[in-house]
């Protein structure tokens, strides 16, 4: 009986495709490290927002999206309501200015790229564009501020 001498090749592509399944298999871990940078850049949002220099605010919600939106929805007792919405990859600078009465982290976009709207509004509602957007902040750590940053210019870059 004779054999052959030659190498039977189903043997040794099963290393190379396990290695390969394996590397496209943790390719996807980044979806979960974009899902924390989002869920802390809220977070940071939420915690730093200063609401007491208003005091007829009912309620805010001020939300980075997963598609690179910054929104802003303030409530007023009155029941009058205020909207802001501009997408990151329009953003062309982000200042953070001290004041005695309150620091305010500015937003500044391109052109007229923020959504500016008033719906319940006793003057009548207003649809407008501006061009930029002033979130007023507790006093926020350099750090913290830094941190802010990277997440903004990942979800900025992201969008492009």
């Amino acid at each position: 009986m004779r054999r052959s001498v030659l190498i039977k090749p189903e043997k040794y592509w099963l290393l190379p495709v396990m290695v390969l399944q394996a590397l496209l298999f943790l390719s996807f871990i980044a979806d979960t490290d974009e899902q924390k940078l989002l869920d802390w850049g809220n977070r940071c949002f939420c915690e730093s927002y200063d609401a007491s220099g208003d005091t007829s605010l009912k309620k805010y919600d001020l939300v980075l999206t997963h598609n690179a939106f910054i929104r802003l929805l303030k409530t007023y007792q009155n029941g009058k309501q205020e909207y802001y919405s501009f997408q990151l990859h329009r953003l062309s600078e982000i200042k953070y200015i001290r004041n005695p009465d309150g620091d305010t982290l500015q937003f500044k976009t391109n052109a007229d790229d923020v959504i500016s709207q008033t719906f319940n509004d006793p003057d009548g509602d207003l649809d407008s564009m501006v061009t930029h957007l002033d979130i007023p902040v507790n006093t926020m750590p350099k750090r913290r501020l830094d941190s802010l940053q990277r997440v903004l210019d990942y979800f900025k870059n992201k969008s492009l």
